[in-house]
């Protein structure tokens, strides 16, 4: 090591910089889309499950109910009972898999313990909401297009009203991430969760009109099909399909709109009080 010399002086000192706490502002933008991300990676590192499985599972739904209830011959309306069957099942499974990216994501944090690592990094409960919300539309809407080309080349119509489809699948798929949501905050273990879906998300879903045109019903059936929100999400994406509704379609827009509103501030209530989460 050579010696310092005034020819030769030693390095002059530099004291580290000093790094004051990051603002983040109004939102964490970079923490929303990192936690998207992270919850659409999930699901896309198992997309034979998430995704090829519900295309199969639909295409068989599809096969057997053609076949079984006459296919192109039967008609309902004036559509081809094949053309009205297609755009339930699509949205069947687009909201079935809607519910279980937010819900079986929340549950599985919970149980595995790993909920903390969603609580600790400065994410704000609506933050945190709109990330676990928005992967469960994304994975839904993927679900209705890989259907719906899957589907494609076994029905005559095509989109006729683009807003509507557009409006009820983006719609139904945010309703039931919220539902998802809050059916994985409420669980404690699997056995919860399975309650939830098999004794209110799949009877809702296959009582809905998606196999049958609810107008064949007596007047008290009908009443209560009008009452059940996954008629309105079917109903109104196969007017977007086809053009064909057994309801009001700006009645059943408005109620999905409340109902996705009231859904939406009560899970961010919950949210904020750490409900279920930091017991």
């Amino acid at each position: 090591m050579t010696p310092a010399s005034p020819s030769n002086p030693p390095p002059a000192f530099h004291p580290p910089a000093f790094h004051p706490p990051r603002q983040y502002g109004v939102v964490n933008w970079l923490g929303l889309w990192t936690l998207y991300m992270k919850e659409v990676r999930r699901f896309l590192a198992v997309a034979t499950q998430a995704v090829v499985a519900p295309v199969i599972t639909t295409l068989l739904f599809f096969a057997v109910f053609a076949l079984a209830l006459g296919g192109a011959v039967r008609m309902v309306g004036d559509l081809h009972f094949v053309d009205f069957l297609a755009p339930g099942l699509i949205m069947m499974a687009t909201t079935q898999n809607a519910f279980a990216n937010t819900s079986s994501s929340i549950l599985i944090s919970k149980v595995q313990g790993n909920i903390v690592d969603m609580l600790m990094p400065p994410i704000t409960p609506g933050e945190f909401l709109v990330a676990y919300a928005m992967a469960g539309v994304t994975r839904g809407v993927m679900v209705a297009v890989a259907v719906g080309l899957a589907m494609g080349p076994f029905i005559s119509t095509g989109i006729q009203h683009w807003w509507a489809a557009l409006y009820f699948v983006l719609m139904g798929s945010l309703v039931l991430s919220l539902l998802g949501i809050l059916a994985g905050l409420w669980s404690q273990k699997f056995d919860h969760l399975a309650a939830v879906t098999n004794f209110v998300i799949t009877p809702l879903a296959f009582l809905s009109g998606t196999f049958y045109s609810v107008q064949q019903l007596p007047p008290v059936w009908l009443a209560v099909a009008h009452a059940n929100p996954f008629f309105f999400m079917i109903d109104g994406f196969r007017y977007g399909m086809t053009g064909h509704a057994d309801g009001d379609i700006l009645l059943g827009a408005i109620a999905l709109g409340i109902a996705g509103l009231a859904l939406w501030i009560f899970c961010l209530i919950l949210l904020r009080r750490g409900w279920r989460l930091q017991s």
